[in-house]
């Protein structure tokens, strides 16, 4: 039989289709449980030993090397990713090898860098901050003087959780960042006047079905998310139908498979800005695991499998996703999980297997009802056992 064939067969019968993860993070572990719940076999490329997603781990190795992918790729039918640093040049080599690559790199090139973001998200006439490309701190002090003098100042790559970017009033702020740039560009944008941080998920599989799940509300501390309230509370019909068509313009446009969250900012005049794009599982999304029929780790599995979608509709009235930052100065995480479950059994906690430290997502706990103040007390009083 043919691998086209047995690859289909599998499909159809949903049984052993082979998911191979690059990633060893704790959106890879939780991946896990519902890979099993589907008849999926998931396998994992981790970077190093003993990381978040080691129970699934069928390798160590370097994700920015050829070789060590593509022997990784033999071993799966599909292939996806627990964040977005692989190299286009090794995903471009796997899509000519004939692999399945969900995400593409023609879509991840745009959750990669976000100078491309911006201009792709500008041609499809995506609603988004005034920005431009800068190569030198002119060019800098210009957007700065065009833009009311404080701007936001981001290297186009590898920022994640408020790590490279800046807020600066006067381009000698960013000197340092300019001066390693050796012929690139920093990307400048406007500071946005935001009553608040939206992020609004959609799955996609490869033949174009999408579900879109309710817009939420993001609150972050320190540039790292902290809460998530489902679904974002005193959201008018305007907001969400706004903040979806958003989120499916974007998953057809840039052919996006699997998740894709849409981080948005609501203005004080009522705009819907998109502040940044991420192509798998999120933060953001994490409510979905106890608060909706179909949560995204097995939605993201479904879409890359090119399996029907699941219904992505809460479960209850509210659901309030808490971040563990940082975890207890002694000991392991794990070891506070028996006084939060005996304080809080209505709330769910999710651990990573990480060793804590200062700021460090550890876990999250998520809660779900119908009084959103209550919800709110379960899922932050059951984080508070981490601290």
């Amino acid at each position: 039989m043919s691998d086209t064939r047995e690859w289909t067969r599998r499909k159809e019968s949903r049984m052993g289709v082979r998911i191979g993860v690059i990633g060893g993070g704790q959106l890879a572990r939780m991946m896990i449980a519902p890979a099993v719940e589907l008849g999926l076999e998931l396998r994992v490329l981790a970077e190093g030993e003993g990381m978040s997603a080691q129970l699934a781990a069928t390798g160590v190795g370097d994700y920015r090397d050829l070789e060590t992918v593509r022997a990784f790729a033999r071993e799966v039918d599909v292939i996806t990713f627990d964040h977005e640093h692989v190299p286009q040049e090794v995903l471009r080599a796997l899509v000519a090898d004939g692999v399945a690559v969900h995400p593409g790199p023609d879509a991840l090139q745009f959750a990669q860098d976000k100078l491309a973001m911006r201009a792709r998200l500008a041609e499809l006439g995506v609603p988004q901050p005034e920005w431009a490309a800068v190569r030198d701190e002119g060019e800098l002090q210009a957007f700065l003087d065009d833009h009311g003098g404080r701007a936001v100042v981001k290297t186009p790559r590898g920022g994640y959780d408020g790590k490279g970017v800046r807020v600066v009033s006067d381009a000698a702020e960013a000197a340092d960042w300019l001066g390693a740039l050796e012929g690139g560009a920093l990307l400048a944008e406007e500071l946005v006047s935001f009553t608040r941080e939206l992020a609004q998920q959609i799955a996609r599989r490869p033949g174009g079905q999408t579900a879109a799940y309710p817009v939420v509300e993001t609150v972050q501390r320190d540039g790292v998310c902290a809460e998530v309230i489902a679904p974002a509370p005193h959201s008018t019909e305007r907001l969400v139908r706004v903040a979806a068509e958003i989120g499916e313009r974007i998953a057809e446009g840039l052919d996006v498979t699997g998740m894709l969250a849409v981080e948005l900012f609501q203005t004080d005049d009522e705009r819907i800005l998109v502040n940044e794009l991420a192509m798998r599982p999120h933060n953001s999304g994490h409510w979905s695991q106890d608060g909706a029929v179909t949560g995204q780790f097995e939605q993201h599995l479904r879409a890359v499998a090119d399996l029907p979608l699941g219904d992505p509709r809460p479960l209850a009235e509210w659901a309030v996703m808490v971040n563990i930052l940082g975890g207890p100065a002694e000991g392991r995480i794990d070891e506070r999980f028996a006084a939060a479950m005996d304080a809080h059994p209505d709330a769910k906690v999710h651990t990573y297997g990480k060793d804590p430290r200062p700021g460090r997502k550890v876990g999250h706990v998520n809660a779900v009802g119908d009084d959103l103040d209550d919800v709110v007390y379960t899922a932050r009083s059951a984080a508070g056992h981490f601290a």
